[in-house]
């Protein structure tokens, strides 16, 4: 019987689990506690509170501006709601980068704050001192490397990343690296997908995937892209399970003209 159809809660074991016996792992990211509960009542088995929280819930052009406050109160209110699933959290930018000790701190004040499960840092050797100072604190964490929005304006461009091969040996390192440091997982983004395929079976822990093919050992996407309330973003790894955004703009239309013409609320409706 598969893993994921046994387990009462997904943990950093079970995903190792399932990366032995070659089951996918399902991830999708959430940022309140209504939408995490439908989430992970239909059987996810992570849940990541991304920093895309700042992008698709506030309206930034980038994930920079979120911050560690911002953070926790999405996580905190996911948390609430996941009763199955591992739910991992985004440390936003300037909260880890360039100073371990704060990078300490800031998974501290999220792991007590929210009750969440895991952190993820984006990068690699770079930020091996601050990723081997939080996992010294019995925090688990799940890495990011590929195309690392908090980044953005490094590398001025949201191309696919590690075509040249001087940047894909830097990430085959880095993929060995936060292993060895003791991460429990990585997420690779939009990278070839047989480089992705190459680290997947070149490391012990699982990869997920977000445009980096289907040789990884599980897939996530923005809820709010693959849901289609977002309808600005349509780059090729992005499958659209739904057309949210045409449903809810029927339904507020439909809601306005019964207001307008008397009609809502009728007789039933009323005290």
């Amino acid at each position: 019987m598969s893993i994921h159809n046994t387990v009462k809660r997904v943990t950093t074991h079970v995903l190792s689990e399932m990366k032995l016996k070659g089951e996918k792992i399902a991830m999708l990211t959430s940022y309140d506690y209504s939408m995490a509960s439908i989430v992970d009542k239909a059987g996810i088995d992570v849940i990541l509170v991304g920093d895309s929280a700042s992008n698709v819930m506030a309206g930034f052009e980038t994930t920079l501006p979120i911050t560690l406050d911002n953070m926790i109160y999405h996580a905190a209110s996911v948390v609430r709601a996941a009763k199955r699933a591992l739910v991992v959290v985004d440390m936003p930018f300037g909260t880890y980068q360039g100073n371990s000790k704060e990078a300490l701190s800031s998974a501290i004040r999220i792991m007590k704050e929210t009750g969440a499960h895991a952190v993820k840092l984006e990068g690699g050797a770079e930020i091996a001192e601050s990723i081997e100072r939080i996992l010294s604190a019995g925090i688990p964490v799940m890495g990011h490397l590929g195309l690392t929005p908090q980044s953005i304006h490094k590398f001025g461009t949201y191309v696919v990343r590690a075509r040249e091969e001087e940047e894909a040996k830097r990430l085959k390192s880095d993929a060995r690296l936060l292993e060895e440091a003791g991460a429990f997982a990585i997420v690779l983004e939009k990278i070839p997908a047989v480089l992705a395929g190459e680290v997947a079976e070149s490391i012990s822990i699982p990869t997920i995937g977000i445009g980096a093919g289907n040789k990884v050992d599980g897939q996530v996407l923005v809820i709010h892209d693959m849901l289609g309330i977002n309808q600005e973003f349509s780059p090729r790894f992005l499958r659209r399970y739904h057309n949210l955004y045409q449903e809810i703009t029927g339904a507020v239309q439909a809601y306005i003209k019964d207001v307008r013409s008397h009609d809502f609320p009728n007789e039933k409706e009323q005290y």
